[in-house]
């Protein structure tokens, strides 16, 4: 168990920065695929650059989809209206270079096996109400709010590219104070730094902060360059799967190293990892645990897991090995369990692509409602008294 003084960082990006546009773009083609074939194998990679838009990958469907309009819609709807601002949603180029998926992974896959090996890791703690690691809770928070006011129009010169980075001070699990904050975000030239800084530091910013953790010390750094007009993919080049941290736990709890976006639900980088944070979240609403770590690892073609590992950090109100054997009792944890479970087969996933995938209070995110958090209680119960 964590003892001591500390202090832990987390960073979110918005749905401008590069690597998301990529990211979203993928999902996009993901949702659009599984919109007309619920069955559709989708592996699809893209990279973003000045008016350049690169479309890759591997797809196995039945749905005819339109892909240059498909990523034009997507970068208009994040507000990349303009080759000025990073790339133009009407004038940039698109490149679509779509294979189908190979007949040798599609030979596990079609035995509802998983698509590939791999090891995946879920995570769940008691900081916040959501039970996330209140660092990546707070950066998703300032860049969600961030993102209302450029989509409010509240001012006129915010741009879609913004990074936040948030980090708090923690006395063995608890967290007792933010030490420093971060905000850095493309805005338009008619705007001084001392305006932005004010504006993010207190109509942002502020608002986001626990006020019992504001302790009147924080340290502010906002768009600490003094300038970033220059943003999105015109900055830099942007790629899928590059922010798997972001889209996870911020740091705190392992990854196991797959992207998510663009990836149908029979690749268990995503179904997997889905399913490890719903275990994860039950774990620690069932109160077995105030911290969990959930390990999935599967081969490619075996539909169950090769090995579950349940890792409570010292904080389980029961051994973790009997924790362990109720997960693998209460949950489907073979490749299309998971699938049917967590109904994967649905267009939802572009919305995934920005802002994180856990910690959302959204009821297409089935893999965080907790349901099943008092059967894991009662059966703990009947555990702890044989």
């Amino acid at each position: 168990m964590a003892s001591g003084n500390y202090l832990f960082t987390s960073e979110s990006v918005s749905m401008g920065h590069p690597d998301k546009l990529a990211d979203q773009i993928s999902d996009s083609v993901l949702d659009a695929m599984l919109a007309g074939d619920p069955y559709s194998r989708v592996a699809c990679e893209t990279m973003v650059t000045t008016e350049l838009v690169v479309i890759a990958g591997e797809i196995t469907s039945k749905s005819q989809v339109d892909i240059e309009k498909l990523v034009r819609s997507v970068i208009r709807d994040i507000g990349y209206t303009d080759a000025a601002i990073g790339i133009g949603c009407d004038s940039c180029e698109v490149i679509v270079r779509l294979d189908q998926q190979s007949p040798d992974i599609a030979l596990g896959v079609d035995a509802d096996g998983a698509g590939d090996q791999g090891l995946m890791f879920g995570y769940a703690c008691d900081d916040t109400e959501e039970l996330m690691p209140l660092p990546i809770s707070l950066s998703h928070k300032i860049l969600e709010k961030l993102n209302e006011a450029r989509y409010s129009k509240k001012v006129d010169w915010l741009r879609p590219d913004s990074k936040s980075q948030v980090t708090v001070e923690y006395d063995g699990f608890t967290p007792v104070r933010i030490d420093t904050v971060v905000v850095s975000t493309q805005h338009g030239p008619t705007v001084d730094n001392e305006t932005l800084r004010d504006f993010v530091k207190n109509e942002i910013i502020v608002p986001c902060l626990p006020t019992g953790l504001d302790k009147g010390d924080i340290t502010y750094h906002i768009n600490p360059t003094g300038k970033f007009e220059i943003g999105g993919p015109h900055g830099d080049c942007g790629l899928t799967g590059r922010k798997i941290i972001v889209d996870t736990y911020g740091g705190w709890g392992r990854h196991g190293g797959g992207a998510f976006s663009g990836k149908d639900a029979t690749k268990v980088d995503r179904s997997a990892a889905y399913m490890a944070r719903h275990v994860a979240k039950n774990i620690v609403a069932a109160g077995l645990a105030k911290r969990c770590e959930v390990q999935l690892a599967y081969a490619i073609g075996v539909a169950d897991p090769v090995s579950v590992h349940v890792d409570t950090q010292g904080t389980g109100t029961i051994p973790d090995v009997s924790i362990c054997q109720i997960v693998k009792q209460h949950y489907p944890l073979a490749t299309q369990g998971i699938i049917d479970y967590l109904q994967l087969r649905r267009q939802i996933f572009r919305k995934t692509a920005a802002g994180g995938h856990f910690g959302r209070n959204d009821p297409d995110f089935t893999w965080e409602n907790t349901d099943s958090a008092v059967q894991l209680a009662e059966k703990a119960a009947t555990t702890s008294a044989s």
